[in-house]
């Protein structure tokens, strides 16, 4: 049995204080009133003013220059035309003639001008209060920013760490679905794994609940008098999709979401410890569990990603949007499978687990980051191609203010891990797949990241202690509900039918290669 070392323990109960306090202090460090945000936004002009104002320096010395190259010229020029004044004069006598028709014509002129200036300094000062009307407007809407950095940092990192709980719950119950038996030395791992659902998804009530409460503003349609035809804030867009977005009817679907997987978690987790004694009634009840968990999980993960990401613009929408977030929590639930194989292997926890086990974890995580990347590009190609309004403008935001995130994601989840796992060899070291899948977490945690950031805090985004705290808590809690519920349970599965074929995985297919071999 594997013990849960204090020193691990005290790391997770260490990490989730530290979330903990952060998280607090980017709530409290957040402006409270408008002039506080007024005061954010000023700083943040001073810093690009400094930047613009080099230029400008620059730009000055230049113009200087030029100058000094005029008036050298107008010098020259001034010597040229000195010599021709005196044949200038008798034109002059000829023209104070003309001087006295030419008065009326002036006067006139000035009458016009005056009235010219009065209509040009009203309009002036009409600008001047529209521009005030559009800077207080702005301000307002940065300050509603600014508030809700602080909980859409805390909802990324929820979000992220439930998504790839879930998806190894999924993974583990398509296993049992399909009698996979290379699989089966790793169930207590992925079960141990999926102990982290029940956590976080008692935090994702809370802040379910919260937001419904209207704690917070993630969520554009939850907006006062945003369906009422009568508001200066009716958005006619909303008003036609409120059937769906609302919030009683999104709070219960929330709920039936989190209610159904850990129904499952439970039931599956209970009767899996139960099987160690070989029933294998108890082996055929899990298999029909595990079926009608897959078809609801197939239901629930597409609307969860509808109503909980894919609602912080509710004017845009995706047919693939449902199966891109099940891409990228997949991508992350096999790299957090294989991460924690590899420790608990090394700690002696996993004795039955060989190179081969790691070998096709890491094929599986070469394989759905192509069908991430996949669908990343089938999307985002033809709403490219098709060029509507209403579709490009979520690309468009998130490529002008998240340009270094929106690309570097696109290198982290695909370029770098196919990079590294392409050669067959390599999927079989260790370390080397674990460095991959640092890169793969982070990049999977930046695409999240990307989804939600632009529709709650637009451009007034950053990555500060905020961000880390909610990334820090989460992982804390990852590891004290993983490694006390692998502790908790024999961590072979000694009923399950297939485990000899597991355990034996490895020799299993180099016999068959020289038995292939030999015949042929």
């Amino acid at each position: 049995m594997y013990q849960f070392s204090g020193k691990l323990k005290m790391l997770a109960i260490i990490l989730m204080a530290v979330g903990l306090l952060g998280t607090g202090y980017s709530f409290w460090s957040a402006p409270k009133t408008l002039e506080q945000a007024k005061e954010i936004l000023a700083k943040q002009d001073a810093h690009h003013g400094g930047h613009e104002a080099a230029a400008t320096h620059t730009e000055e010395a230049h113009h200087a220059e030029e100058a000094k190259v005029e008036e050298h010229v107008e010098e020259v020029t001034t010597e040229e035309n000195h010599a021709q004044d005196s044949t200038a004069t008798h034109t002059e006598e000829h023209n104070v003639a003309q001087d006295s028709t030419a008065v009326n014509t002036e006067e006139a002129h000035e009458e016009v001008a005056h009235t010219e200036a009065k209509e040009e300094a009203h309009n002036e000062v009409a600008v001047a209060h529209h521009g005030e009307d559009h800077g207080d407007a702005h301000a307002e809407h940065a300050f509603h920013q600014m508030q809700n950095r602080p909980w859409s940092a805390m909802y990324v990192a929820l979000l992220f760490s439930l998504g790839v709980t879930l998806l190894v719950l999924a993974f583990y119950a398509s296993q049992r679905v399909a009698h996979a038996g290379w699989s089966v030395v790793l169930h207590r791992v992925m079960e141990a794994i999926s102990a982290n659902l029940h956590y976080v998804s008692l935090a994702m009530l809370l802040f379910l609940i919260a937001t419904a409460m209207h704690m917070n503003h993630l969520f554009p349609w939850m907006g006062e008098g945003v369906v009422d035809p009568t508001s200066p804030n009716y958005d006619a867009i909303v008003d036609g999709k409120k059937w769906y977005l609302n919030t009683p009817g999104w709070l219960m679907r929330s709920i039936f979401y989190l209610v159904v997987w850990n129904a499952y978690r439970f039931i599956i987790r209970r009767d899996s410890i139960k099987q160690d004694n070989g029933d294998l009634k108890l082996h055929k009840r899990n298999y029909n569990v595990s079926v009608i968990f897959l078809f609801f999980f197939m239901i629930t993960e597409s609307m969860m990603s509808w109503d909980w990401i894919m609602g912080i613009d509710p004017h845009w929408f995706s047919t693939l949007f449902g199966w891109y977030v099940l891409a990228t929590f997949l991508v992350s639930a096999l790299t957090v499978i294989a991460m924690v194989t590899i420790y608990l292997r090394s700690k002696g926890a996993l004795p039955l687990v060989n190179d081969s086990h790691i070998h096709d974890l890491a094929k599986f995580m070469f394989g759905f980051s192509v069908f991430w990347t996949y669908l990343w590009f089938a999307q985002f190609m033809l709403i490219w191609y098709a060029d509507m309004p209403e579709e490009t403008t979520y690309f468009l935001l998130r490529f002008n203010e998240y340009k270094v995130p929106f690309l570097a994601m696109v290198a982290m989840n695909f370029i770098f891990p196919v990079l590294l796992l392409i050669n067959s060899d390599f999927k079989s070291i260790p370390w080397f797949v674990v460095l991959g899948g640092i890169v793969i977490l982070a990049g999977h945690y930046i695409d999240l990241f990307v989804m939600v950031m632009p529709g709650t805090v637009g451009a007034q985004w950053g990555f500060g202690i905020g961000e880390v705290s909610g990334l820090l808590f989460f992982i804390g809690l990852f590891i004290f509900a993983t490694f006390t519920a692998f502790a908790k349970a024999n961590p072979v599965p000694k009923g399950n039918p297939f485990l000899h074929e597991s355990e034996t995985y490895h020799y299993y297919n180099i016999e068959h290669r020289g038995e292939d071999s030999n015949h042929h």
